[in-house]
């Protein structure tokens, strides 16, 4: 089969999830392109089936802005042409999936097959800009077929644009080999070398993040039990944590290390993970920390009761309350065999249900369904 794949290249949820799915279509002897305006993230160059096609724009001095939307849609449809493309496979219904529409009928004989997988902020970002309702239903409901993350985003797919009867959900998925606990782990001695309890949170820094939340967490926590921080990634909201540690006088045990490839191994240093986010249709990071047997804490109005047990391998509190969040991490902190059970309790349940193999063969199956159709 000969896919394309459209998504964002940078770090983020999306552009992992799709970039990770199509390495493995690879590894499955599928022929996959990538279409984006940069290398993918995770991008693999020594991997064979694998090509990428950069979208470039033009600079003509007639348009305020770039066009491109268009010029991705026109280099869909010309590589979807010249490499016999079966399927393109849209990472986000903006611009994405609309891309891969006009692509579509720019080549009608080609009769190419349009998926949307939708990740969240597709759907979130309607919320504040209705100018895009329109066209963000359109996209969903013009593809061939259409996919979401969690059950939880399926939900608000259908709350907001009146439409869920055909998507289905595929849930993000792991690899157990890759994200696995370490034992012995030398990077908790470097990180926490006094023997602290190590908590870690990693996300693009974001609002919908809270990072004052995970600082203010943590402070709690800190005032209790010896603890560091690492903060992953980097964004909009990484100075309002570091001037909230300076405010908190906790600035020598949060270190911020930026955005980061290898974070299989830093997560598996962990004690515990604190994503304490306002919107998350699944949580991929937070699923990444507990195959490598890390805890988690989040937050129950979210997407991520689809992936941590409540009592099991973390907890989950109501969206703000840092005191709770505080008080149930000391008490699993504190307790070496209650840690102990969570831990394999996170690792055994995701790597089994998020198991990359399960995952990435129901994709195949949606395409030879909508190939088949």
């Amino acid at each position: 089969m000969k896919i394309g794949i459209v998504c964002y290249p940078v770090i983020g949820g999306s552009g992992v999830v799709a970039t990770e799915l199509g390495l493995y279509l690879a590894q499955r002897g599928h022929q996959v392109h990538f279409f984006s305006y940069a290398l993918p993230f995770r991008w693999d160059p020594n991997l064979q089936n694998l090509f990428y096609h950069q979208v470039e724009t033009s600079n003509y001095p007639l348009f305020k802005y770039p066009p491109y939307t268009l010029t991705l849609a026109a280099k869909i449809a010309d590589i979807a042409v010249k490499e016999d493309l079966d399927i393109v496979h849209a990472h986000y219904a903006i611009p994405h999936a609309i891309c891969g529409y006009l692509a579509k009928q720019m080549i009608p004989e080609k009769n190419l097959k349009v998926i949307t997988t939708l990740h969240g902020t597709d759907v979130t970002l309607v919320g504040s800009e209705k100018s895009f309702w329109d066209i963000t239903r359109f996209s969903i409901v013009s593809s061939d077929a259409s996919t979401a993350v969690s059950e939880h985003l399926k939900k608000e797919v259908c709350n907001t644009f009146n439409i869920c009867n055909d998507i289905e959900v595929i849930y993000n998925f792991i690899d157990p080999a890759k994200y696995k606990p370490c034992d012995p782990c030398d990077l908790r001695k470097t990180y926490a070398p006094n023997g602290e309890k190590l908590l870690i949170h990693m996300s693009n820094f974001r609002s919908l993040k809270r990072i004052p939340d995970v600082i203010d967490t943590f402070a709690k926590i800190h005032k209790k039990i010896k603890t560091r921080i690492i903060l992953i990634g980097e964004g909009p909201d990484t100075a309002t944590a570091t001037q909230m540690a300076e405010n908190y006088g906790i600035s020598d045990d949060i270190i911020f290390l930026g955005s980061r490839q290898d974070v299989a191994s830093i997560l598996s240093a962990g004690h515990l993970f604190l994503l304490p986010s306002e919107h998350e249709s699944f949580g991929l990071a937070a699923m990444e920390a507990l195959c490598c047997g890390v805890p988690a804490i989040g937050t129950d109005s979210t997407g991520l009761p689809e992936l941590i047990d409540h009592g099991k391998s973390g907890f989950l509190c109501k969206l703000g309350d840092t005191d709770d969040m505080a008080e149930k991490a000391v008490e699993l902190l504190s307790d070496e065999d209650m840690w102990e059970s969570y831990s394999k309790h996170a690792r055994k349940t995701v790597s089994e249900k998020f198991n990359y193999e399960k995952i990435v063969a129901q994709y195949e199956n949606m395409y030879d369904k909508v190939l088949n159709r």
